[in-house]
């Protein structure tokens, strides 16, 4: 549980087709079931009336606790967090050492193996791979690949049929991404999301290790030929010559140095009008932004790309000048919003804030509200806080005002006292040397667990955090390099600024348990029709409800997100107690649990094979930071 609470802190040709290849319903050929990531299958064998009867189908082990050196660095920070496709009966899917697999999804029989060598002497910033991407030709059906971002910063195309590297793509099958990336030092320049492909255009981002430094590595995004892997464009989320677009709001003499706003999570890919949609994080560090002033636009905003050219449409900005480590973390849903009878071209673009953004796809215009409110000033010297930020008129999820919280009255009076001790004035509250109460804490709200929407009954269902973090900022000449963590905090040096950082879960000293009111995690949804929420109920539990029977209300810090069937239902697993539930979409009940061989830190996914079965399939492999049991398991679930 300790280490639970420590990671929450860290947390092609050259023409794009415009005609979309028909998609079968049986199958999941993306990350999010869709290209533009909405997670629901219209399969519907397995209903509210019949789920309870759910079955374990089969079971697939990887091998991957073997496999990895023990005492690497990955060692301790390995997750399971691949969502598998299946195309055509067959199932692909990847772990965290960059091995990618192929089953017959039917029955899990393997099919062929592919293991990248992935360099385990590196010490890596993150342990995962979320998964794989799959490209079919246009022109020759059994031409598939498989595309797969490494953790040392590789992008890999594979023979969808054998899981030989493809000798015509980049190197023999590799493009190294580091090359050309100033300080893109091995293991804290990576890949864990799979990249998106529009036509023959394959879009990737990375994922850079925060708070080490003020000049990151950019986050530069790029596009690159599907079929011979030549760099077709490249893009930098931070504007670096004065009078390019946007370069006004990145203010201060080093400003262009400044690194980060990377696209680490899943970009979404709109097939008929050739755009991606790119969900960018913080810049570099995440918690002082002195050398950085302005809003930093195309920061912690979607922005729209066309895929073939990397010409930027649109975008729109979340957080300005993020001080918080709120990055857009989970992938914009492209979907149709019914409106008037009519159907809308919209993208959801869910926050760490708790916030929900519905735009137009086309113009990046809300299609529900959003006004700018006034937020608290930094206290800090050299920063200056954004006046204003966003806020949606849509729901509020996630911890959105902070109450200190003790099961006991002496635990009660305890949160009280080291809450009075500091500054909280509301979500946005900048970090102080004081010592700041953040909530939502940069685990969310809503993290890369991101969202699911029900297209057929217009309702958005996502898993929510509810967790508050305590940031100090730590004046330079008072900062010692490498830290105590005696208190359990968590420290970086945020070099190049004026001070250092050191975080840590706000929490009970004793149990473990948060120290804020809970519920601590949450499945919510809403209801696109109407813009009102139309239920929540606590996730999971972080106590045994035998010993303690007020758990069940509490919920669980989550990460792995949700899908939604056309049988009325939403599976999700991503709490810590290592279950997977199925609950009713229209009103929240659970109607079913499955107890993993392991923590269910990753989404699950569904299809159905060649006679119409429909299973439910998770990677139970556990979160080694989150402190949930660790596996190496793909599990299959059908009704008997």
């Amino acid at each position: 549980m300790r280490r639970v609470l420590q990671y929450l802190l860290i947390s092609v040709s050259l023409v794009v087709p415009l005609q979309v290849q028909a998609q079968s319903t049986a199958d999941w050929p993306h990350y999010g079931r869709t290209a533009g990531g909405t997670r629901y299958a219209p399969l519907a064998q397995i209903t509210r009336e019949n789920v309870a009867q759910l079955t374990t189908a089969w079971t697939f082990r990887t091998g991957e606790l073997e496999h990895v050196r023990p005492g690497s660095s990955l060692a301790g920070k390995m997750a399971f967090e691949a969502t598998p496709l299946v195309v055509d009966g067959v199932m692909y899917f990847s772990t965290a050492s960059a091995r990618v697999f192929a089953l017959e999804a039917a029955t899990g029989r393997e099919l062929w193996r592919y293991d990248s060598q992935l360099d385990q002497r590196l010490a890596y910033a993150e342990g995962a791979s979320r998964g794989v991407s799959y490209w079919r030709s246009a022109g020759s059906p059994k031409e598939a690949r498989i595309l797969l971002g490494t953790l040392d910063a590789r992008l890999i195309a594979l023979d969808a049929a054998t899981g030989r590297p493809c000798a015509d793509f980049g190197e023999s099958g590799v493009i190294r991404l580091a090359a050309g990336v100033a300080r893109a030092f091995p293991g804290r320049y990576t890949v864990t999301s799979p990249p998106a492909i529009v036509g023959d255009v394959v879009v990737v981002g990375s994922a850079i290790g925060d708070n080490g430094r003020f000049d990151l590595s950019s986050g530069v995004v790029r596009g690159y030929d599907v079929r011979t892997g030549k760099l077709l464009w490249q893009w930098d989320p931070i504007p670096r010559a004065a009078g390019s677009p946007g370069n006004d709001s990145w203010q201060g003499p080093d400003a262009h140095k400044t690194g980060a706003a990377n696209v680490w999570s899943v970009i979404s890919a709109d097939t008929k009008r050739g755009w991606v949609y790119l969900p960018t994080s913080c810049p570099s560090p995440d918690f002082y932004g002195g050398l950085r002033l302005g809003d930093n636009r195309f920061a912690n905003s979607v922005v729209a790309l066309e895929a073939k050219t990397g010409k930027v449409q649109w975008h729109f900005q979340v957080v300005h000048h993020d001080i918080w480590d709120y990055d857009i973390a989970a992938q914009p849903v492209l979907f149709p919003l019914r409106r008037d009878g009519q159907n809308i071209d919209a993208v959801a673009v869910g926050t760490k804030t708790g916030q929900v953004f519905i735009l137009d796809r086309q113009t990046g215009e809300p299609l529900f509200p959003v006004e700018e409110r006034p937020v608290p000033a930094s206290d800090v010297k050299g920063e200056v806080a954004a006046k204003s930020q966003p806020f949606s008129s849509l729901p509020q999820l996630g911890l959105q005002k902070a109450q200190p919280w003790g099961p006991t009255p002496e635990t009660q009076a305890q949160a009280e006292r080291e809450f009075a001790k500091l500054r909280y004035e509301g979500i946005f509250t900048p970090a102080s040397v004081r010592g700041t109460l953040v909530a939502p804490a940069n685990v969310g709200g809503i993290n890369w667990s991101g969202m699911s929407i029900d297209v057929d009954r217009q309702l958005l269902v996502t898993n929510v955090n509810r967790v508050a973090s305590i940031v100090r900022l730590i004046p330079r000449k008072e900062y010692v390099p490498g830290g105590d963590n005696r208190l359990g905090e968590e420290f970086a040096s945020q070099a190049g600024t004026p001070c250092g950082m050191a975080r840590r879960v706000f929490r009970q000293s004793e149990s473990l348990l948060l120290a804020t009111a809970p519920p601590w995690g949450t499945l919510a949804a809403i209801d696109l029709t109407t813009g009102q929420l139309q239920w929540e109920v606590p996730l999971g539990t972080m106590a045994d409800p035998a010993v303690e029977p007020r758990a069940t209300a509490w919920g669980s810090p989550n990460l792995g997100g949700a899908i939604t069937t056309a049988g009325g239902l939403t599976f999700v697993a991503a709490s810590l107690d290592g279950h997977l539930r199925a609950f009713d979409t229209e009103s929240g009940q659970e109607l079913w649990r499955g107890k993993l061989p392991a923590g269910g830190q990753a989404t699950p996914m569904t299809f159905a094979d060649s006679d119409g079965k429909q299973f439910v399939v998770i990677a139970a492999g556990g979160h080694a930071r989150m402190g949930t049991v660790l596996g190496d398991y793909v599990v299959a679930y059908a009704l008997p």
